[in-house]
Parts: C-alpha cells; structure tokens; sequence
C-alpha cells in the first residue's frame, strides 16, 4: 500500500479550486512554506494529513501553527521538510548538515517558486522543490508536485502545471 502525496508551496495566500481538485485525490498534503494565509490551509480537503512549514513571509500566527522544519517516516522513508533550503550542491546555510545528521532520504524545500527534482549523489538524498501554486512571485507557471510513497521509493511522480501565473481562476 503506497501513500499518495501532494506538495505544494509558495501560496502566498492565493489557492485555486484547480489546485483544490488535485488535493482533493491524495492521502498526505505537504506545504513546504510561505503559506501566506492561514486561510489557504483552511481551504484544504477535510480529512487529509497536512504536514506544513512556515516560510519567510508568514507571520506570527502561522509560526504559532507550522514549525520551520518538518522531520519525520513515511513509508520507510525519511522526509526533512524546510522552506529555504537552497538547492544541490548549494544549500541553504546549516541545511546539509540537516539533512546528514538525519540520514535524509527525501528534502522537501520552497522559496525559490522553482519546480527542481534532483537526486543528489553526495547526500543519497532526493531533493524536491514544487515551485508555487500562489500568484506571487517571478514564476511563469503555477506548479505542484503529486507522487507516491512506497516502501523507501518515490513513484509515480509528476509535475502539475497549474496554469500561468496572474491568470486567475473563475
């Protein structure tokens, strides 16, 4: 039995009804930061495990509900989840050590509103960025990440082009 995840980030207080729809088919929703809004995490499906960071731009109340890292097992998995991570080999400053300490299997990043999947050969550690699904930003195209946890593999991963960014839903 795998369970399926969907990671997103960079909402920066803007979630549609087409991101909506594609949360709706998942087990786990991860948001790797810049939430924004505590509204945006109230808009997501009932009954789902929702596992969060804060990022940069949120504010005290959402740093009150959603750590700055998220470490933990899934699936036989071990996940590290921050915002800013930077990416490999370059990482954000302490983050590498992080990921060593932990023996990181799968680091779960933001900030960049670049979608980036690398396996990153040092570290043996698989490093996802879903980009942004919020209108903020430099970004061209809103993104997420949707795939599945099986037994210590990531499968059936894919990209999910949300649409350009500044052309909201109606």
């Amino acid at each position: 039995m795998s369970t399926k995840i969907a990671l997103i980030s960079d909402s920066h207080s803007y979630i549609d009804h087409k991101t909506l729809s594609f949360l709706e088919t998942v087990d786990e929703i991860w948001h790797a930061g810049d939430i924004g809004d505590l509204q945006v995490m109230e808009a997501m499906p009932k009954g789902k495990i929702i596992r969060a960071v804060f990022g940069n731009i949120d504010d005290a109340e959402i740093q009150q509900n959603y750590p700055e890292w998220q470490i933990f097992e899934l699936e036989k998995m071990k996940i590290v989840m921050t915002h800013i991570g930077g990416k490999p080999p370059r990482y954000a400053k302490g983050v590498k050590s992080i990921l060593k300490s932990e023996s990181a299997q799968l680091f779960v990043c933001g900030h960049s509103h670049i979608c980036k999947v690398e396996f990153d050969w040092e570290l043996n550690c698989l490093y996802m960025n879903p980009g942004a699904i919020g209108q903020q930003g430099f970004h061209q195209m809103r993104t997420l990440l949707l795939f599945e946890l099986n037994e210590g593999k990531v499968q059936n991963l894919r990209v999910v082009e949300l649409g350009k960014r500044g052309k909201l839903e109606s």
